[in-house]
């Protein structure tokens, strides 16, 4: 930031087409030749940072903690500064590196995380609905699995759980892979859960139901019944190779 400002002053003494950058970088390298970073591609970012974040104060809590190629990014993919600041803030939250944060920023999560409607402020109590609200997004892209178009719900599954490190990642920070089509076995009949994750935070089963077709009453009942399943203390006890 202390180079950023230093080139705005000198632009604005000896005028910006007196190629101050271009000078610096020569007299930096000179006088630290071991050093790298000083090209003017380099500079022109710092100078940037300098007129993007003014305010110290806010530099200091959040972005001048991040990797200078994560500085970078906030920079040239966002215009606003509090988009900025939020995606900062939540990089240094989740420990992401500067590929996470520009895949978070390319799939527009400040426009989606906790916009999904659900039944949680109803459902559970205050403190984790709170946090399971900011969990989930809506929609989800899963555009890595390598079509738009309208698949079986099988190819669906696999093209998912092949792509399961961008799975997780689209899903969100605390998600854990447990399984695909985990049985249950429920009065003498057979169910299989088509993915089954745990959140760490929640400390609770993520049952997902992949439906390739449009949305049925039965669908809720079919969901209800496994999330009662998997809220029991015997869903935990594996028997043969079953869960039970």
């Amino acid at each position: 930031m202390n180079i950023g400002n230093d080139i705005l002053q000198r632009q604005q003494a000896e005028g910006w087409g007196a190629r101050v950058i271009d000078r610096l970088s020569a007299d930096l390298k000179e006088e630290f030749p071991e050093m790298t970073g000083y090209s003017p591609r380099n500079l022109k970012y710092m100078r940037r940072f300098a007129e993007t974040w003014q305010d110290y104060v806010i530099v200091q809590q959040a972005v001048a903690q991040l990797q200078w190629r994560s500085i970078i990014m906030l920079m040239t993919k966002l215009k606003d500064n509090v988009v900025r600041e939020w995606y900062a803030l939540k990089a240094l939250e989740h420990g992401w590196s500067s590929n996470v944060l520009w895949h978070m920023i390319d799939m527009r999560l400040i426009e989606r995380e906790g916009q999904a409607v659900t039944n949680f402020p109803d459902t559970i109590p205050p403190l984790d609905s709170d946090m399971a609200v900011q969990i989930f997004k809506d929609p989800y892209v899963f555009d890595f699995v390598g079509t738009a178009e309208a698949r079986r719900e099988k190819e669906v599954e696999r093209a998912l759980v092949a792509h399961i490190e961008k799975f997780l990642l689209e899903l969100g920070q605390g998600f854990a892979f447990v399984g695909r089509q985990v049985h249950l076995e429920v009065g003498g009949d057979d169910f299989f859960i088509d993915l089954l994750f745990y959140h760490l935070n929640l400390r609770c089963f993520i049952v997902i139901e992949l439906k390739a077709r449009d949305f049925k009453p039965g669908d809720v009942s079919q969901l209800s019944m496994y999330q009662n399943v998997v809220r029991t203390p015997a869903f935990t006890e594996c028997s043969g190779g079953r869960w039970v």
